[in-house]
Order: C-alpha cells, then structure tokens, then sequence
C-alpha cells in the first residue's frame, strides 16, 4: 500500500454513523428556551421537528426538496404524448401505405387512396374506421398495428410492472393468464373490501401470480397501495389532458384493449381500488410543461411520483389531528428524496419516540405537550435563571442563602423518607450504616457503603406556612410589548420554588384577560395570547380570595403582575363587561374585592410593567388601601422581583 494517498472530509452517504445520538434533555430544554421566550409550547415542540434539534436537519428541509423535486417533476414533459404518439404512427402508417398504392395502377388502388383520403381528422376515430382496412404495404400494416399493440401493453404495464414479457406480441396463452390473475384479484379484493379474512387467500394468490409483482408485496394491504398508485396516476392522466385529447386517448384504449374481458376487468379493478383508497387524488389534474412528449408509461409514471410527492408533502407537513412521525412512509421518502433523507426521518421520529418513551413528552388529541416531568425541569430552569439574576444583586439587597429552608433545627432526627427535603444529619446516617454492616457479621466495617435505610434527616422547627396567589395579566398588551416570556418564566419559577422548597405553602397562579382562570404549569406553559381584549382584574383577586379562605391556618398573600388598569368586570349574571376607558363601575368593583382581602389579612404587593400614568395612580391608591406595596420593574427583571419578594416575605414570617 506504500505511495497510496488518501483524502478524509465529511460523511456525505447519510447521517454520521460515530455522531452521537439525539440529546433528548437538550431538546426539552431548546422547547423551554422557547416557551420562557414567550413562545407557543406547541409552536416550539413542533419547530423541534420542523427544523431538527440544534444542527439536525427537520421536517422543513425534507418538505422543500420534496417540493423542489414536484416543481422538476412538473418540468419533465407533456402528457399528450399518448395522443401525439398515436397520432405520429398514423401518419407514418397512412404515408406508407400511400407510397405503395402510388405504384399500383388498378382500381382497388384508386378506391384505397379515396378511403385515406377521406378519414376523420381525429385519430380514434381514423384509427377505428381502419380496423377493418386491407393494408397494402407490410411496413403499413405493422406501423398501423404498433399504435394498439403498444397502447395495449402500456396500459396493463402501468399497472402490473411484471407483465411486460406477458404482453409481447398477441399470445391467446398470455391473455388467458392475465385475464385469469385479473379475476382471481377482483374475487380478492373483493372478499377484503367486504371483510373477509384474506390472509389465506391473499397467499394463494401470490403462490399463483407472484412473478407477476416484482414488489413482492407482504400483505393484501401493501397490494392495493402498489395498485391504486397506479390506477389513480392513470385516471389522473385523463384528468391532466384537455376534454378533446382526453376522449381521444380513451377511444384509443377501448380500441387497443379490444372486445375481450381485458378492458371490463382492468375497469372493475379500477372501480375496487377507487373504493379501498378513495383518499388518493383519482380526479386531480396536472399542468405539466417540457421539452418532451411523454408516452403513456413515462406520463402515468410521473403523474404517480407527483402524487407520491403529494402524499409525502401532506405527511411531512403534520398537520392534520393527531399527527405523528409514524404517520411518514419512510420507503417513499427513500424512493424520492433519497436515503440521507429516510435517515432523517428515522432519526427525528427516534427523538419523537425518546421523549414519549423518556417521559418528557405526551401525546392528546392535538398532538404533543410537555409531560409533568418536563414542566418540573422547564421550572429548575426558569428558577436558574432568577437565582442567576439574583446572584448578581446589588449591595444592600436581601440574603439569599437560606432560602427553602424549613426552619431551625431542633436536636433531633428521624429517618428520611421519600420527598422529604430537611438536610441530612451525616452523623448520624454514618453511624446507622456502620452499625447495619456491623450487625451483618463482616470482619470490617470499611468502606461504609450507604444504603437508603441508613438515611436520617434533621428536624427542623416548622414555620408557618402561606397560602399565595400569583395574579398574572393575560392580555394582549402583555404579549404585543413583550412580556408574556418574562411572566411565564416568573410564575414558573414561584411555581417550582414553592414545590421544592417551601412545601407546606400553597401557590395557585391565576390568570387574568377578560375572565380570570386558575392555571396549572402546564396550563401556564401551553397557554397563547387572545386577541379578546379586557383586563379583568376583579374576578382575578375574586378567585384569589377563594383560593386563600380554603386554607384558614396559613398566612395571606396575593401578588399581583399587570401591565394596565382594569377594563373588565363581572356583571351580577356572570358575564364579563368591557370598557375602555375604564368605567366607574369596574374601578369599583375591583376596589371592593381588594378590601375583601384586605379585612382577611391579605398582603397585596402589585407589579407594574409599564408606565402609563393613569396604572400608576391605579396601583398606588390599590397599595395604600390594602398596606401592600408597588414594585416598577422592567420587563427582563420581573422574575427577580417576584421571587425575591416572596421570599423576603417568608423570612419575614419565622
């Protein structure tokens, strides 16, 4: 091998086989990236595999070289080629014949010469005036004789690929074969389409007429898909020619497939696969354009790739209910965009498949949503991102570092069970793992190997715990001046905090457009702005009374996160009413749920995004009515504020 050279670049024949595999984390938290920016959690779960996670290729690229490959399929000829074929024969066949009878002096040939003379002008119907026709030259006579033959062989080898030896010449033993496999397929889809177990059958038929599908199809199913591609490329050749040339290519056929069964079978065929697959386009016509004219085979041939192509778009395209990536045919996508392409395929359909399998993702009936599992990390990762900011805090704001603790510890310890989030008591978890393998009879204690029964956590002295409600503004002003992301990522991280380290509080998130609502974190991440206007402020704090009043023992606070005054009420009879400007009423009736939870001893501390005056006189007279207080952050730092506030509160409560 001395003097041999070598060049290394980049795999190109599919995906890199030594690539690692799909980091499924890193696409959950591309999807959280995305939700915490203020996105659509659909939107950001389905651009995961429109464009491929970070440096992978996605659904969008395979529907633009699908497109692409329609638009060069579109380009390829035209479909009248049958016709002018046809035609082409004709011409050739009647100057031939004419040259010979041009060197006959007799009668008959006279009489000859007047028939050419005067045939139709359209070429069925020529074509048919001269079935019967004494052809004095040979070349004639055969030219003339191509026009059906080869129509006849084109026709039944568009739909059965493995009949073109079958079909040479006008063989009585071959006819007889092909019309008996076109009876014994009828009787067989037949019997499938009233659902008759065919299985049997279906093995029958292909012991006796296998070698006439080169496919080699595995089931009945796989057969009528192979079939009605075919069959509904040829019925849409007829759609794609004008009305003239269409019923001069169907004369055409009835004449080449002759009296026979040929012709009522392969039209009781068609009628059955029409019935079995009546989704495939058999009635939709196509403008194709080129340099060439196309004969049967090559036109009916690109009209089934076009609609391949089609099947593919709409696949690719996921957008029907339900939509999945099991729902691509991954062998058409081979077929036509290549295998680099099924290997895309397969892969995003592997990542759809581990974030299912992984349990970061579910399925419902509008498609994928984010799993509980995957809201906790979207919380650990809205929260990160608050304590980030918090970190980097100016002098004189509040210490963080004891923030979750349950309480002080008291001297005593227990054993640890699931969920408990004390800290540990090393002592004392050493000790019972030494006595553990101490009691067991080992000559040594060393190395101490921990077991989840040695555990022991510190008691704390319990604090007491506080019902909150979070009030979040809905509207769209919230999404059009771009704060929804931040108040996502606010509520989500309270939301996470409250869950990992203040367990004995309780936080419900309310959200607030022209009606208030509570919200659960996936509610809160999938939720989408309404264009419906009204800040309904009033049944929001209504709900938050609700919420605080269930838990009588615990300490009351509501915050409050809105970017303009109230607009919107609860009439008596339930309904929301909308006003801009603001009318006296909703004021009024907004101010009247704020003293509601002010007697109950509620702290009302109010986040103002924005700074429209007339809010700001709002929020001010609502903060000195309740003894609350007004926080003015800019959009980017509501999430420390919130949290910040919050837990400035519970150290306020030891």
């Amino acid at each position: 091998m001395t003097g041999n050279r070598f060049r290394y670049g980049a795999w190109r024949d599919g995906p890199d086989p030594l690539a690692p595999p799909y980091d499924v984390r890193a696409a959950v938290d591309e999807v959280g990236e995305r939700v915490l920016g203020g996105d659509s959690l659909r939107d950001a779960l389905r651009d995961l595999l429109r464009r491929g996670p970070r440096d992978g290729r996605g659904l969008d690229d395979l529907q633009a070289r699908a497109r692409r490959m329609r638009r060069e399929a579109l380009r390829r000829g035209n479909l009248d080629g049958a016709v002018t074929r046809a035609q082409q024969l004709l011409d050739q066949a009647l100057a031939a014949e004419r040259d010979e009878l041009r060197g006959r002096d007799d009668d008959p040939a006279r009489f000859a010469e007047a028939v050419l003379d005067n045939l139709p002008r359209s070429t069925a119907q020529a074509v048919q005036e001269l079935t019967g026709y004494d052809w004095a030259s040979d070349e004639a006579r055969q030219t003339y004789q191509q026009i059906l033959d080869g129509l006849r062989r084109d026709v039944v080898e568009q739909r059965f690929a493995g009949m073109k030896q079958a079909l040479q010449g006008r063989d009585p033993a071959a006819d007889a074969r092909v019309s008996q496999m076109l009876d014994d397929l009828n009787d067989l889809l037949g019997r499938h389409a009233r659902g008759e177990d065919t299985d049997d059958a279906f093995q029958q038929f292909m012991a006796k007429h296998g070698d006439l599908f080169p496919e080699r199809p595995g089931s009945v199913e796989e057969l009528i898909d192979s079939l009605a591609r075919r069959a509904a490329a040829a019925e849409r050749l007829l759609r794609s020619l004008s009305p003239q040339q269409r019923e001069e290519l169907a004369q055409l056929m009835d004449q080449a497939l002759g009296d026979g069964p040929l012709r009522d079978q392969l039209g009781r065929l068609t009628d059955n696969l029409r019935a079995l697959r009546p989704e495939l386009n058999w009635n939709r016509g196509e403008r194709m354009r080129g340099p060439e004219d196309l004969d049967y085979g090559d036109a009916t041939a690109a009209l089934g790739e076009l609609g391949e192509l089609d099947d593919l778009l709409e696949q690719l395209g996921q957008e029907h209910p339900g939509a999945t990536l099991d729902d691509v045919d991954v062998e058409a996508v081979e077929r036509q965009l290549g295998r680099s392409a099924a290997d895309d395929v397969r892969r995003l359909r592997e990542l759809e498949r581990e974030l299912r399998r992984q349990g970061w993702v579910t399925r419902d009936a509008d498609g994928l949503t984010l799993s509980p599992k995957a809201l906790r990390r979207l919380g650990r990762t809205a929260l990160a991102q608050v304590f980030s900011e918090l970190s980097g805090r100016r002098q004189g704001q509040h210490d963080l570092r004891d923030a979750g603790r349950a309480g002080d510890l008291i001297g005593s310890s227990r054993r640890w069970q699931y969920g408990d989030e004390q800290p540990l008591d090393v002592v004392r978890t050493i000790g019972n793992a030494i006595r553990r393998r101490a009691g067991s009879g080992a000559v040594t204690t060393l190395p101490v190997r921990l077991e989840p029964d040695d555990f022991e956590v510190a008691e704390t002295e319990r604090r007491a715990s506080a019902v909150v409600a979070l009030c979040v503004d809905l509207s769209y002003s919230m999404f059009a001046d771009g704060r929804w992301g931040p108040m996502k990522q606010t509520a989500l991280a309270l939301s996470q905090l409250v869950a990992t380290q203040f367990p004995q509080d309780s936080l419900q998130i309310i959200g607030f457009g022209k009606y208030a609502m509570p919200l659960s974190q996936g509610e809160l991440a999938a939720i989408e702005p309404d264009m419906v206007q009204g800040t309904n402020l009033q049944h929001a704090l209504k709900l938050a009374g609700r919420h605080v009043r269930r838990h009588p023992g615990s300490e009351p606070v509501v915050l409050v996160v809105t970017d303009g005054e109230p607009t919107a009420h609860l009439e008596p009879d339930g309904e929301a009413y909308f006003s801009w400007p603001p009318l006296a009423e909703t004021v009024r009736a907004t101010v009247h749920e704020v003293d509601q939870l002010t007697r109950y001893g509620a702290t009302l501390n109010l986040f103002m995004l924005g700074e429209d005056p007339s809010l700001r006189r709002f929020v001010d007279a609502v903060a000195q009515r309740s003894g609350g207080r007004v926080f003015s952050p800019d959009a980017a730092e509501l999430g420390r504020y919130v949290v910040d506030d919050y837990v400035r509160a519970r150290r306020g409560r030891r």
